[in-house]
């Protein structure tokens, strides 16, 4: 069984969703709906951990840099 997140963007009509695909990989789509554009990549199971980490390092640094 797969799973399905969706998020919303803050700023325009833009949704990210991010899926599991039938070749066990994962897909991140991004449909903005202003422009009527969408984007796809599909990423193996290690590549996807290693963005979510680095993802994840990413926003930590940005919320210290908030925080002074």
């Amino acid at each position: 069984m797969g799973f399905q997140i969706v998020f919303n963007d803050i700023v325009d009509d833009t949704e990210m969703m991010v899926s599991k695909t039938n070749d066990n990989n994962v897909m991140i789509r991004m449909d903005s709906y202003n422009k009527g554009e969408s984007t796809v990549i599909v990423l193996d199971i290690s590549t996807a951990i290693k963005f979510a980490k680095t993802l994840r390092t990413e926003i930590n640094k940005a919320k210290e840099v908030g925080d002074e």
